[in-house]
């Protein structure tokens, strides 16, 4: 029997994020998330979308001709096969496979060669209670852990968690503001202010061009 996933676009854009943020990647975004953030700007992936063969996801990734892949969504591991595609990925001879998750689902079954960007949700995203904080230990120092902040309290709350958790002594941490809810210059001030080791982020394809789907 054929393993397929459902996927909702593949395209090549700059990576807007993360340590990789600027290089040309080609995007898998896999269909269905079972979040609700309050921020979230991707609904368009939580339904519709096409089922895919992994064969064939793994081709049309490689016909984009660049050589790096991130998979994303949506929840990328909230598809039983995710794991299978990402190994698939790695196999085919990307510079760099990564996921983007969301948290709440198991890393356990994602291949040690991907490098995996997990989100742990804020109380301003409205999912604080679906954190799965037992994803930590299996992070490597090549992973990364992003917040997404809408507040101060958000703020304070990340600073807590990572520091509660050794997070930074794990791998790198990623602190963004959500977009059209906390000031760029403003948590870039608390940052400094306190001499986060964090690196701070901005979405890179928000600036380039908003939310137009595919980019």
């Amino acid at each position: 029997m054929l393993r397929t996933v459902r996927v909702t676009e593949i395209f090549c854009s700059l990576q807007g994020e993360s340590r990789s943020a600027g290089f040309p990647t080609a995007f898998v975004r896999l269909t269905g998330c079972p979040l609700r953030c309050s921020y979230c700007d991707t609904r368009y992936a939580f339904g519709g979308g096409s089922d895919m063969t992994l064969e064939a996801v793994v081709e049309e990734v490689a016909a984009l001709g660049v050589e790096r892949v991130t998979v994303t969504g949506g929840e990328p591991l909230a598809q039983e096969h995710t794991p299978e595609l990402l190994r698939r990925l790695c196999e085919r001879g990307f510079r760099e496979v990564s996921l983007e998750t969301g948290g709440a689902q198991d890393l356990s079954a994602v291949d040690r060669r991907v490098v995996k960007v997990m989100d742990l949700k804020t109380p301003g995203s409205g999912e604080a209670e679906s954190n799965r904080y037992r994803n930590i230990p299996l992070l490597a120092p090549r992973d990364q852990v992003k917040f997404v902040l809408c507040d101060r309290a958000d703020y304070l709350w990340a600073r807590e968690c990572m520091e509660r958790h050794g997070i930074a002594s794990r791998c790198e941490v990623l602190f963004s503001p959500a977009a059209g809810r906390l000031s760029p210059v403003r948590l870039a001030e608390w940052i400094v202010e306190d001499r986060l080791p964090v690196r701070f982020q901005l979405q890179l394809h928000k600036l380039l061009w908003g939310d137009e789907r595919g980019r």
